[in-house]
């Protein structure tokens, strides 16, 4: 006796799912060669052909020669894998330091959300909401600067961070243009930025 086939209907369900994002992170000053390397790429990624800054391909100044580059990198197996995040930091005067070349990659700029280790790993608060790892690159600079000696510590910030910045505890002292772009010169309260932990 014949048996009868069933049809098989395949069902198939194309959902959209978001792109994984890592949600470990270490904050720290880049040492090794590869941590430079990704502190180098990200800065020229982001103000030379992201934001068109700086029109030679190129961001370095006479900073670079004695600032401290410090970066945000995701962790795989407890090891650093991709920069997404710098800033440097530079003592301009006894005790006067100033933070520049804030950058996040822009798949990480929306992040809300990341790993309670952070905050264990890198000795400071695990900030949460849009912006939270450039608001862990900020806490960074300055209470690494605070570390090393630090009584004032000021920032150019393109005008349309200034908002974000005070949500962080710093102050406007006034506007400038830098770059061919309005900039906002703002100065960290440093009783919220308290010595850092000197993790390299």
């Amino acid at each position: 006796m014949a048996r009868l086939l069933q049809p098989v209907i395949l069902i198939m369900l194309f959902e959209t799912y978001p792109p994984f994002r890592q949600r470990d992170f270490v904050f720290k000053i880049a040492t090794t060669p590869s941590e430079l390397a990704g502190y180098w790429a990200l800065r020229k990624a982001v103000f030379c052909e992201e934001q068109h800054v700086f029109h030679d391909g190129d961001d370095r100044d006479a900073l670079d020669e004695h600032g401290i580059p410090i970066i945000c990198a995701t962790l795989v197996a407890g090891m650093v894998d991709e920069v997404i995040g710098t800033v440097r930091i530079d003592e301009r005067e006894p005790r006067l330091w100033y933070g520049s070349r804030l950058c996040v990659d822009r798949e990480y700029r929306r992040l809300t959300e990341m790993s309670t280790s952070v905050s264990v790993r890198s000795h400071q608060p695990v900030y949460r909401g849009f912006g939270a790892i450039g608001a862990g690159l900020i806490y960074k600079a300055v209470s690494t600067a605070n570390k090393i000696g630090c009584d004032k510590f000021l920032a150019d910030v393109q005008e349309q961070n200034a908002r974000f910045f005070q949500r962080l505890h710093w102050q406007r002292l006034g506007e400038r243009q830098l770059h061919g772009r309005l900039h906002v010169h703002m100065q960290a309260e440093m009783a919220h930025y308290p010595p850092a932990a000197m993790v390299a």
